[in-house]
Parts: C-alpha cells; sequence; structure tokens
C-alpha cells in the first residue's frame, strides 16, 4: 500500500502538436499534473490519446512543444532520447514479446542486455516478478504457450523490472476477452496500490473511474477536459465529454 510519503508523478506538457501528413493528431495541448499517481487518457479513437502516449515515451517526437517529467525536460534527440527510454516503460495492446523466448527470458534479457545486469542477477528478478504476478509456473514457456491474459502480465512484468519512472499502458486489454482482462486490470491495480506511477489510454471506463487520480478527455486533437477522476466523470463541463461518456456508459 502507498505511504503519505510516497513521491508522485509530476507532468508538464505545453504546446504539444504533431502532426502525421494531413491529419492533426495533437493540436497545442497543454497539460500540467502535481502530485499524482495515476493519469488515464480517455476518449475517441483518433483523438490523440496514443500520439500523445507515443510522445511521453519517447517513441515519436513532436512538432512543437515541450514536455517535463518529474521536472526534467525531455530531450526529443538522440542520444539524450535513447537515454529517456531506457527509464520508462510501455506496455501495448500487442504484448510485443520475443515468441523465440520463454517468460522468463522475456524479462531477463533486456535487464541483461540493455540494463548491464548480470545474467544471475537478471534471472534472479526475473523469477521474482514471475512468483509477484503469480506467473512462476509459466517461467519456461514460450509466448504461445501461454493465455493472452498471461502473455499481457509478462509484458507488465518485464514493463516494472527496471523500476521505472513511469509505466505507460496502451489499451492494455483491448485484444483480451473479459476474463482475461480481469486479470490485467487487476495486475494494473496491485501496481497502482504498490506505489507505481501510471499513465494509462483504456477504453475501460469502470476501470478509468477506479484507478484514475486524474483524467484527461481528449478529442480532435486536444483535451477538452482535465481534472479529478469523479468530477470529470460526474459532471463533465463540455458537450464533448458528456456525449462520450452518455455514449460508453450507456450499457
Amino acid at each position: 500500500m502507498r505511504s503519505k510519503n510516497d513521491s508522485a508523478l509530476k507532468l508538464n506538457i505545453s504546446n504539444l502538436s504533431k502532426r502525421f501528413d494531413a491529419h492533426q493528431a495533437l493540436d497545442s495541448v497543454s497539460l500540467n499534473l502535481e502530485e499524482t499517481h495515476s493519469l488515464v487518457l480517455i476518449g475517441p479513437s483518433g483523438g490523440g490519446k496514443t500520439t500523445l502516449l507515443r510522445i511521453l515515451a519517447g517513441l515519436e517526437i513532436p512538432d512543437t512543444g515541450t514536455v517535463e517529467l518529474n521536472g526534467e525536460a525531455i530531450q526529443f534527440e538522440e542520444p539524450a532520447l535513447l537515454c529517456y527510454r531506457r527509464t520508462v516503460r510501455v506496455v501495448f495492446q500487442a504484448f510485443n514479446l520475443f515468441p523465440h523466448l520463454t517468460a522468463l527470458d522475456n524479462i531477463a534479457l533486456p535487464l541483461e542486455k540493455v540494463h548491464n545486469h548480470a545474467p544471475t542477477q537478471a534471472r534472479d528478478v526475473a523469477l521474482q516478478l514471475l512468483r509477484r504476478f503469480q506467473l512462476d509456473a509459466h517461467a519456461n514457456k514460450k509466448p504461445a504457450a501461454l493465455s493472452g491474459g498471461q502473455r499481457q502480465r509478462v509484458a507488465i512484468a518485464r514493463a516494472v523490472a527496471i523500476k521505472p519512472r513511469v509505466v505507460l499502458f496502451d489499451e492494455p486489454t483491448s485484444a483480451l476477452d473479459p476474463e482475461m482482462t480481469a486479470e490485467v486490470l487487476d495486475t494494473i491495480e496491485q501496481l497502482r496500490e504498490e506505489g507505481t506511477d501510471l499513465i494509462l489510454v483504456t477504453h475501460e471506463m469502470g476501470f478509468a473511474r477506479l484507478a484514475a487520480d486524474r483524467v484527461a478527455f481528449l478529442s480532435g486533437g486536444r483535451v477538452l477536459e482535465f481534472g479529478e477522476t469523479k468530477s470529470v466523470f460526474d459532471a463533465p463541463k463540455t458537450e464533448e465529454c458528456r456525449r462520450f461518456l452518455g455514449t460508453v456508459l450507456k450499457y
């Protein structure tokens, strides 16, 4: 469980824009986040959520604007960007596990090859994480032998292995059936309770309401609403957000 003295995520985004050919994915996005552990990005498809997440992960370079994470400006040029990517982790909807490696090696190999852990240390960390997420019985299985939920939980274990400054999730349950979705969301909630700082793009509105300290609603490449979760869900200020939540929460 968290203590009151836990450090929290600080994020400052100023005038962030990104265009892909004729599509304006982000349009002068600004956001100031102080002392928050979990931010959830919601909104319609194509609204800019994933583009923003990928910029925060260092996987896309904005056309204009600045980003500061925990008081440090992200330098969108190599080699600084390469160093930055090693301090954050992204969990994608498609798992992105190495198909020829076991669950254990999927976690241990990046620790060894990228983060300079000794082989025995990397395996020890990997085994500890597999036990933590109730996956130790599957340590020697390759991804094809795992369920979708198990694969995503291995991907989450790999993401937290380096103790990143923040873990970013891009629709982590969109490829899963309801039972597998529940086990992955339980794992993410476990991380949140243990003190891991999270930024999530999700279409699971019930989970967003439970897990988010703050919510940002993006539509048309802009942040149209931002605030405490209860405020955004219970009393949205814009017609766009009211319409979106009315649709997704209807059933």
